[in-house]
């Protein structure tokens, strides 16, 4: 296998704490170095970052910019990148030692494939606990098996990397979307090339209490969701703005999916901020239920309907309590069939 070149982009705002660490988990990687561009893009920190750079010499390119967010920093970084592939890392992540290897394995493997992910490992610094992440994994060309990408959302940073190619096709990432902005190129992509999620576990996310997206729910004051849902509001735009600017039709399976996810989510959102009633949350858990049908067998469809009937019953305040039920009862059903079970 012909090594490709891969660049490796970090960007950064005053996490010089962490970034030796992510930088050290590249420079260590089990992957030929000379095969690696490591850019680091500072988006304006004001702690001593620059200065934990530069005993890296010329192993790291190094650019600082005034602060513009996360879209500007990636639209500069990305600008810089000489390899084929783009390996995206939060500076506060870490990158076990097979990460470049195997995700340049399944690019060259692949040469269809616009992007490769994977799960990854929590570290809960307060704890210590490690755990693996369970968000679900999808595969494959979104204009052929559209119902697969019912589950597919947005991914950690640190789990993500492009084929350089089809992601130009895609920039500049619209600066206005200030966070989560590696959102955009994950979610459109799929509509310029196929996807290919990994089953290992390839990056540390850190959780450190300041972690931009993937927080503890429970620790969410109202104010932050507030801000996080303008965010996901922002993002949500964009991506719309670029299908209809790009000759997308509504009536397009995949487009009409898309759109209904992410309304769907924006939905969710707005429940955390404003609660929902009795009603309201029933039809929405139906909505949701007829949206994943193509995914589903058919009596999973019909327990999930159950479940719109005990949403209706509990109410969105106990949706903790509905879930998990509904999560005991299917793991008996995969039991009892002695396979694993699409419950959507």
């Amino acid at each position: 296998m012909s090594t490709p070149i891969v660049t490796v982009l970090i960007t950064t705002y005053n996490y010089g704490r962490f970034l030796e660490e992510a930088i050290d988990s590249v420079l260590t990687q089990v992957f030929p170095q000379e095969a690696v561009q490591i850019v680091v893009v500072d988006d304006g920190s004001t702690d001593d970052t620059a200065e934990r750079v530069k005993r890296y010499g010329s192993k790291i390119e190094y650019f600082y910019q005034a602060n513009g967010g996360q879209a500007s920093a990636l639209n500069l970084g990305i600008s810089k990148a000489q390899g084929e592939i783009l390996v995206l890392l939060d500076a506060d992540d870490i990158f076990l030692p097979g990460k470049l290897a195997r995700v340049a394995e399944a690019f060259v493997q692949n040469p269809k494939v616009g992007m490769v992910y994977h799960p990854l490992q929590e570290w809960d610094m307060q704890s210590g606990e490690r755990r693996e992440s369970n968000f679900p994994l999808v595969s494959g060309d979104i204009h052929e098996v559209p119902g697969q990408f019912h589950s597919y959302y947005s991914h950690p940073t640190s789990c993500i990397s492009f084929r350089l190619a089809p992601l130009k096709k895609l920039l500049p990432i619209p600066e206005r979307i200030r966070m989560l902005a590696d959102g955009y190129p994950v979610n459109l992509i799929p509509f310029l090339t196929p996807i290919m999620a990994l089953p290992e576990v390839l990056v540390v996310y850190r959780l450190h209490g300041r972690n931009c997206y993937f927080a503890e729910e429970k620790n969410l004051s109202r104010e932050s969701r507030k801000k996080r849902q303008e965010e996901w509001r922002i993002l949500i735009d964009c991506m719309r703005e670029w299908i209809a600017a790009n000759g997308w039709s509504r009536n397009d399976v995949a487009v009409r999916d898309f759109l209904a996810r992410w309304n769907r989510y924006q939905k969710r959102e707005e429940f955390e901020i404003n609660p929902p009633g009795r009603v309201r949350f029933f039809w929405f858990v139906v909505s949701e239920n007829h949206a994943w049908g193509r995914a589903q067998t058919w009596k999973f469809r019909m327990f999930n309907y159950l479940t719109a009937v005990a949403a209706l019953a509990l109410g969105y305040k106990n949706e903790g309590l509905m879930e998990n039920w509904r999560f005991r009862i299917v793991r008996g059903m995969q039991k009892l069939l002695g396979r694993p079970a699409r419950s959507g």
